[in-house]
């Protein structure tokens, strides 16, 4: 019974959605969008598509949102902002990042990806606009693939922290106390392995087109290369989601290196008590405010 009623709550929210987005304008940039990918799958082979499209979208988003966060460091005025004041970037630490990053990316990152390809045939995943799904179906699809990363993450990332364990894997990508976004990928092979796995789940169980690798990438990349920046940025559109994190959340772990073990969102740090020396903190730090402000 408890099972109907969760279907037909459901089946009522898509078509409440559905509803209002039958009242929305067009979007201008379906039809070129359209055009593009009718074009791809015109020109390259779906090996192509899901193997080197995928290393594309990747490292494209990878770079591109390193950005904002690598200018601001030639900003007098975001400095206001970064959460570790006392430790700001230098190049000797950005450009070994970026020498990992590139192992780890074609090395480690790229056989993995070349399985792309295999895992959309066996499951037979369409590459098809027409069987593309609506925009709300692909939020809500990469919502709950970042449901299951973060559990995945979660309790993996604690486990790293075993004192019996942590200086074989973790302890590499805690080398830079104070985060900054091209670090968010900076870690051990197996870290990368092991960490990496979560992503994949999400994938398994919600992917009904071959979008949702690249749209689920993107989204991925987006929070952790936030939550790493180093910034804490107000207006930031992520903290429009429910309980995520942020940067100031897992900027704490970088500094402690204990506790807020979560990926995305605040709550399993929550129903296990991780982040009480967080909140500790915080209440701290509101007080020093308050006092200053005096």
């Amino acid at each position: 019974m408890a099972v109907n009623d969760s279907v037909n709550i459901l089946n009522s929210a898509y078509l409440a959605v559905e509803y209002i987005d039958s009242f929305l304008p067009d979007n201008p940039l379906q039809q070129p969008f359209k055009n593009a990918w009718n074009y791809m799958l015109d020109n390259y082979t779906k090996f192509q598509i899901a193997t080197w499209g995928s290393l594309i979208v990747h490292e494209v988003s990878y770079f591109l949102l390193c950005v904002p966060g690598f200018v601001f460091q030639f900003i007098p005025y975001m400095q206001k902002y970064k959460i570790q004041q006392d430790k700001p970037e230098t190049w000797e630490k950005q450009w070994k990042c970026f020498k990992t990053l590139l192992f780890n990316h074609f090395c480690i990152q790229l056989p993995l990806i070349c399985g792309t390809y295999y895992f959309t045939e066996y499951f037979n995943i369409p590459y098809e606009w027409e069987e593309m799904p609506k925009w709300y179906v692909l939020v809500a699809q990469c919502f709950g693939c970042a449901v299951i990363e973060d559990a995945w993450h979660y309790f993996l990332h604690r486990l790293l922290h075993h004192k019996r364990i942590y200086k074989y894997i973790h302890k590499v990508h805690h080398e830079f106390v104070s985060p900054f976004g091209m670090q968010a990928e900076y870690a051990h092979p197996l870290e990368t392995l092991i960490l990496g796995a979560g992503f994949f789940i999400g994938i398994v169980v919600f992917c009904n087109h071959v979008i949702l690798l690249w749209a689920w990438v993107i989204c991925r990349l987006m929070e952790t290369i936030d939550v790493h920046s180093g910034y804490d940025v107000p207006l930031n559109p992520l903290h429009l989601i429910p309980f995520y994190a942020g940067a100031r959340f897992h900027d704490f772990h970088h500094m402690n290196f204990i506790g807020n073990y979560a990926s995305t969102f605040t709550w399993w740090d929550r129903i296990f008590g991780t982040d009480s020396q967080f909140i500790a903190y915080k209440e701290k730090e509101k007080k020093q405010q308050l006092i200053t402000k005096k």
